[in-house]
């Protein structure tokens, strides 16, 4: 078997489940060479990616939580200033608390009405085209709209916002040189923006709040902001995107599961969602940077080594699901790790949650009869997994 976990070409089509089914097997924590790094090691199985996302003391996400390195050829520095995702407690924490009252449980909910909304008015947009590319026209505008609204953006600028991230997550090697850094430097041009507006005119929006909030009794930089700005339109949209639009192709190909579904819509969209997210594990991974000498599965790892966290391999492990290859919308929904765990758990996974079930109850209920009008173009990168288009033909109900 061939393992190659960095290559976009083993990404076509889907995560490398023939990859991760034996390294499992066989060596479920690998040392992966880098051609253009130092290595790291690959985790593949359930209780092993549990214990790195938790165990912040040993595993830390500084400096990053990308495979390659900050100031290597594809890696990203920007200075003194980290992004949330690359900090560890309690720093992370501190950062966190500033939008975890907008990301909470009853938070979301109360943003359930106009997430409908927003639903109805996506699917109207194409019903009565019978065709779609579904990715751009469906599957990408729901997370986009509801950033841009959670910031106080024109609902047209989080469009314009998700193309720069499709961008930043695709391989360097799929893109012209320098492609992805010009990418951010857009984003981080737009949020400059941000700030002078929100500075001059402050409204009940999450940019105002983020731009009028201490961390440690100060207001936050102008890069602190980019960087909040950057990792939520960037993260806003990966989940809700690519389960629904890798969740439809594996419900196509699965016209039993889709029947099971539609027989009782909202008895069974829970479990149905869930067994779709742990499907499609729409991040590949995150890294972690070990602190200091440690054993994991049966491996001696060295302080400073890389260690990569497989949630898609973890998520397809037979010795924490049972019949793992198969999808199973009836399975127990608990215990995926597609919103991985620990003090990093995703914090807009409710906010994911709600957004994919109003998609496709109104997907689902208004549209049949689905079938591709061209073969399904993947992203190609090996951080995020999900159709960069999807040309599909329905017909309205």
């Amino acid at each position: 078997m061939k393992i190659d976990l960095l290559a976009p070409a083993s990404f076509d089509g889907g995560q490398p489940h023939d990859q991760f089914r034996w390294l499992r097997e066989h060596a479920p924590v690998s040392w992966q060479d880098e051609p253009r790094g130092r290595g790291f090691w690959a985790v593949t199985r359930y209780d092993d990616v549990w214990t790195v996302d938790r165990d912040f003391q040993t595993y830390s996400s500084e400096p990053t939580i990308m495979i390659a390195d900050p100031n290597s050829q594809q890696g990203t520095s920007f200075g003194p200033h980290k992004m949330m995702l690359m900090m560890d407690p309690p720093e992370h924490a501190g950062f966190r608390k500033l939008i975890r009252s907008e990301f909470t449980l009853p938070s979301a909910r109360l943003r359930g009405e106009r997430i409908a909304e927003l639903a109805r008015q996506i699917v109207d947009a194409v019903a009565a085209r019978g065709e779609c590319d579904f990715v751009a026209d469906v599957a990408g505008e729901m997370p986009s709209f509801v950033i841009a609204e959670l910031m106080g953006l024109p609902l047209q600028d989080g469009r314009e916002l998700y193309k720069l991230t499709e961008t930043i997550h695709t391989a360097p090697e799929a893109l012209p040189p320098g492609a992805g850094g010009a990418a951010v430097a857009r984003m981080f041009e737009y949020g400059m923006g941000v700030i002078a507006e929100k500075r001059a005119r402050p409204a009940d929006d999450l940019a105002s709040k983020l731009l009028a909030a201490e961390v440690d009794g100060r207001r936050l930089e102008d890069m602190e902001f980019l960087l909040f700005f950057l990792l939520l339109v960037d993260a806003g949209g990966d989940t809700t995107r690519n389960l629904l639009a890798g969740g439809l192709l594996a419900l196509m190909e699965r016209p039993d599961q889709l029947a099971w579904l539609l027989a009782d819509l909202d008895g069974r969209l829970n479990a149905a969602r869930e067994e779709l997210l742990r499907w499609t594990s729409p991040v590949v991974y995150m890294r972690r940077t070990a602190r200091r000498d440690a054993e994991l599965g049966g491996q001696a790892i060295g302080a400073g080594d890389k260690v990569v966290m497989y949630f898609g391999a973890a998520n397809r492990d037979p010795a924490r699901f049972d019949a793992p290859e198969r999808l199973d919308l009836a399975r127990d929904p608990e215990g995926h790790l597609a919103f991985g765990a620990g003090p990093h758990v995703c914090l807009g996974q409710h906010i994911a949650r709600i957004e994919i079930d109003a998609m496709l109850r109104e997907i689902l209920t208004r549209l049949t009869d689905f079938e591709l009008a061209a073969p399904t173009e993947w992203l190609p990168s090996n951080f995020i997994s999900g159709p960069k288009a999807m040309p599909l033909r329905f017909r309205a109900v």
